[in-house]
């Protein structure tokens, strides 16, 4: 079986505007007073033309719209995005095709153009249930604009996933278990629950290292929020799959899964990363941050890629190691092997002894134990070349 075949084989189509910045996001996401969505619509299919003719004959399993906001792009965009998708590449028959919305650009036709085009799944940046804490996170919506477009949004798509983020400053554990049961109530099949990170060259970095980032939860109360976290959702029937992502049973987001499960993925416009197995190569491949370096890129050179990087086996190994670990499911101990050129041997290793990660019918995966160290096991598992 071809390497990429292990994982499946995605688009990350990326959007990079966003209406402000919020200061906790160290993402490629930038503010401008006008967007040319002609120009857009113009470099990225011809992008997506370049790509599909090096990975002709594979099957498209998803399709992905992130940002930045996407639901920023005309649906008129999408659908033009969508249907050079369709002409150049087959789909597969259970094709997921999410975008990432945020509720102040939701509009119920706005919504019903994307759905029209083909989108199937709507991920929601809603991040908090409490309006001061939208404030505080640079959010520009409020809570009943946000659970107004969640409405909107359930009745438009089959799926519909949202954001939070808890350990927040002022938050305490009991605070985040009622917010996070009234997110369960919200009739969801998808969450996504991430812990606050303090990221440098963010404004949140910034105020941090002056000393003007107050009331974060220390670290044990973080960790308990986390088994909070983990209690709730177990018991709601919304388990993790992943460390920050839960879900009901077949409802898990198959496009991040092939990241997870070092599939392979193409990625188009600025800041975009991509895994794509070429001739046997396993290829790192991502592009320029500016947008408008990106668009001048695939404007004259005809692509907007940086060079690409081959992974060597032992890279690879670490990658998948690195992205696997993080699921429930774990990864394949043979696959880790044959990538390495020799045994991947965990045996004695004080690990599985201790009982922080475990070893089942051929599969190695993080037990509940050790996923609150899931960085550190990940280093002490990452094999010496």
């Amino acid at each position: 079986m071809e390497d990429w075949q292990n994982g499946g084989f995605g688009l990350y189509i990326h959007w990079p505007f966003c209406q402000s910045k919020c200061p906790y996001c160290d993402f490629n996401s930038h503010v401008a007073a006008t967007i040319d969505q002609a120009a857009w619509e113009r470099a990225y299919l011809s992008e997506i033309e370049r790509v599909s003719r090096e990975t002709s004959g594979r099957v498209l399993n998803t399709v992905f719209f992130g940002g930045g906001t996407p639901s920023l792009m005309d649906p008129e965009l999408v659908n033009a995005i969508l249907s050079k998708v369709r002409d150049c590449w087959t789909l597969a028959n259970d094709v997921e095709i999410t975008l990432e919305a945020n509720p102040t650009s939701v509009e119920a036709g706005r919504f019903q153009g994307y759905r029209d085009a083909g989108v199937n799944r709507v991920s929601m940046g809603i991040q908090s249930l409490h309006d001061e804490d939208l404030k505080r996170l640079g959010r520009l919506h409020s809570v009943s604009e946000a659970q107004k477009a969640f409405d909107i949004a359930r009745h438009t798509f089959d799926r519909v996933s949202f954001d939070l983020i808890y350990a927040r400053q002022g938050q305490t554990q009991e605070a985040w278990r009622k917010e996070l049961r009234e997110a369960l109530s919200m009739a969801v099949d998808h969450l996504s629950l991430y812990q606050l990170t303090i990221e440098q060259g963010t404004a949140f970095g910034d105020r941090y290292n002056r000393g003007q980032l107050r009331n974060l939860p220390s670290d044990d109360a973080a960790a308990d929020m986390y088994f909070i976290t983990q209690e709730e959702c177990e018991k709601a029937g919304i388990p993790a799959y992943e460390v920050s992502n839960h879900a009901q049973k077949g409802s898990e987001s198959r496009h991040n899964l092939i990241y997870w499960r070092y599939g392979d993925y193409a990625g188009i416009g600025p800041g975009a990363h991509a895994r794509l197995t070429l001739a046997g190569q396993k290829y790192a491949i991502d592009t320029p941050l500016s947008p408008q370096l990106w668009l001048a890129s695939v404007e004259q050179k005809g692509h907007g890629e940086n060079p690409r990087e081959a992974l060597s086996g032992y890279d690879q190994a670490v990658e998948y190691l690195m992205m696997g670990l993080r699921i429930t499911e774990g990864v394949e101990i043979e696959r880790i092997s044959t990538l390495l050129g020799q045994e991947f041997s965990i045996e004695n290793n004080y690990l599985i002894e201790d009982g922080f990660v475990k070893k089942e019918k051929g599969r190695l995966f993080v037990s509940e134990k050790g996923k609150p160290l899931l960085n550190a096991i990940i280093r002490d598992l990452i094999p010496e070349t």
